[in-house]
């Protein structure tokens, strides 16, 4: 795990948590802390990311306490004793589905707002108050069991929000919908993050919709956490340099940078790092790429792969 401080301002903390099925443990001895904020939580399939969250929301009990283990805070409440409380303050979309055959989708958000404590006329206002935020459509007086997998997504999604949580857990949102769709969920998540101050917990595999939306990244694996950091700091070069974005070529002109003592590495035909001060290598860089006649697209400080630290992580 990366030396990681703490926050001060958590929505969670968690200690040596234990979930087994039978002889085989799914989670073994997790201590995490999550502050306010986007977290991105991400493993390979398998690794206990959904048993995580289901044990945060007491829909899974975790294995028998010892001594102070398998406790915490969630919200400020008391972890597990108060978890019915803690339910009621945060809105959850499940990787599985689930729907009631025979009700339309308005029907079904306006259920999850009633089980919420909503009274009738203000859960029926709420329900298509979300379902225009998550782009239902004419489609919420359809009866849900006809949903594709992307409008089910976008039900689960509506159905999260309903009750206006404090804190909201997505697993696997963008599961089955298109990349425009996708695009449009993940602009959602940053918006109710920046816009209305929620903190959300995205669980996914896919690196880019991490990178797009979250400030702290938790990597799991085999039923352990081994990463806990800022997505800023795993991105942060250990050597000053620059990422060169070209339209081909790019093996090319890093000869050419390197033939005049500059280190460089094409990473595909587009792209290119080279290693330096910022300051001297634009020059030398454009002079280089005009000689060369490889066109560059763009200049921006380099990064370190998201998908290079998830790869370590998981084989540590």
């Amino acid at each position: 795990m990366s030396v990681y401080e703490k926050p001060a301002d958590k929505v969670f903390e968690i200690e040596s948590v234990r979930k087994s099925y039978g002889s085989k443990q799914v989670l073994k001895n997790i201590s995490l802390s999550i502050p306010t904020g986007v977290v991105g939580l991400l493993g390979p399939n398998g690794s206990g990311k959904s048993t995580l969250i289901k044990t945060i929301l007491g829909l899974v009990s975790i294995d028998p306490r010892r001594g102070d283990t398998g406790s915490g805070q969630v919200l400020g409440f008391d972890w597990p004793s108060q978890v019915r409380i803690v339910r009621d303050h945060v809105g959850y979309l499940p990787e599985d589905d689930c729907y009631l055959q025979g009700l339309q989708g308005i029907e079904s958000i306006q259920m999850m707002a009633r089980l919420s404590g909503l009274h009738k006329k203000e859960a029926l206002r709420r329900s298509h108050e979300v379902a225009d935020y998550c782009d239902l459509g004419q489609e919420r007086y359809r009866n849900v069991e006809t949903y594709s997998t992307g409008m089910r997504q976008k039900l689960k999604f509506a159905q999260a929000l309903v009750h206006d949580p404090q804190w909201i857990i997505l697993d696997e949102p963008t599961t089955g919908l298109d990349p425009q769709q996708r695009e449009q969920f993940l602009d959602r998540i940053f918006a109710l993050a920046n816009e209305q101050g929620k903190s959300i917990l995205l669980s996914t595999h896919i690196l880019h919709d991490v990178i797009q939306t979250c400030d702290h990244v938790v990597i799991m694996a085999a039923g352990q956490i081994r990463l806990v950091d800022t997505l800023e700091h795993l991105q942060r070069p250990s050597q000053e340099g620059l990422q060169i974005s070209v339209v081909s070529n790019a093996g090319k002109l890093g000869d050419a940078l390197r033939a005049q003592g500059i280190q460089s590495n094409s990473t595909s035909d587009s792209q290119l790092v080279v290693l330096g001060d910022e300051s001297v290598l634009l020059d030398c860089i454009w002079k280089t790429s005009i000689e060369q006649q490889v066109t560059v697209l763009r200049i921006e400080q380099a990064k370190n792969s998201l998908e290079q630290a998830f790869l370590d992580a998981v084989r540590s």
